[in-house]
């Protein structure tokens, strides 16, 4: 670099080690204030900052609060379509079936957003406590469940996304119900997820082969 700058007209060279100088300085700035989440991407329930809308591709929210975005399977950090035909956010179109013998979502797996993260058992059993409302309901033509903090009024909007099968990736269930994936392991085959219909919501445990929707947290 040294050789090049000193071949450089004064003028030149100037330009060139402010832009370089600019460069580096936005370098470390990116690098030292992460994205900021702002009140439009969360709402406080039960003590848990949630996002208002389902993880989408890797890295990215779906546009609306009622939209399905993409299904994942524990673990991974490849989405699954939630519409026929099936397709994935690599590009491929067969239906992966993986085993993984992690005990923990590893944060290098984890799909949400830069600043967000998949929640934990304890934090998704959050929005099953007495201290939260929950009305299944419609949304923009979409079924879904309502949870609403008692205290403050604040609210998020889940879709009943259905989820992909385990063991061919067949879509199941999209408007009947929802699955929502948890970072939680259960047994060494399932993990923790919450689970909502008409009836209610619970915190159950299911397959981590299979594609389910999620909703993220705040870190």
């Amino acid at each position: 670099m040294y050789k090049i700058i000193h071949s450089l007209s004064k003028e030149n060279k100037f330009t060139y080690l402010f832009f370089f100088c600019l460069v580096i300085s936005l370098s470390f700035s990116a690098f030292k204030n992460p994205v900021e989440i702002t009140d439009e991407d969360w709402v406080l329930i039960n003590g848990v900052k949630w996002a208002t809308r389902n993880v989408d591709m890797p890295g990215a929210f779906a546009a609306n609060p009622e939209d399905a975005g993409m299904y994942y399977q524990w673990n991974r950090k490849v989405g699954w379509s939630t519409t026929d035909p099936i397709v994935n956010s690599d590009g491929g179109t067969e239906w992966d079936y993986p085993e993984d013998e992690c005990v923990i979502w590893e944060k290098h797996n984890d799909p949400c957003p830069e600043g967000w993260r998949v929640p934990t058992e304890t934090e998704i059993q959050s929005l099953t406590s007495v201290r939260v409302n929950r009305v299944w309901t419609t949304e923009n033509g979409v079924n879904g469940c309502r949870f609403t903090d008692i205290s403050s009024g604040n609210s998020i909007f889940l879709p009943a996304a259905g989820y992909r099968y385990s063991g061919n990736g067949t879509l199941v269930n999209v408007g009947i119900s929802g699955f929502y994936q948890s970072n939680t392991q259960c047994t060494a085959t399932s993990a923790y997820i919450m689970f909502l219909n008409r009836s209610y919501p619970i915190v159950d445990f299911w397959g981590k082969e299979s594609g389910n929707s999620i909703r993220p947290v705040a870190e």
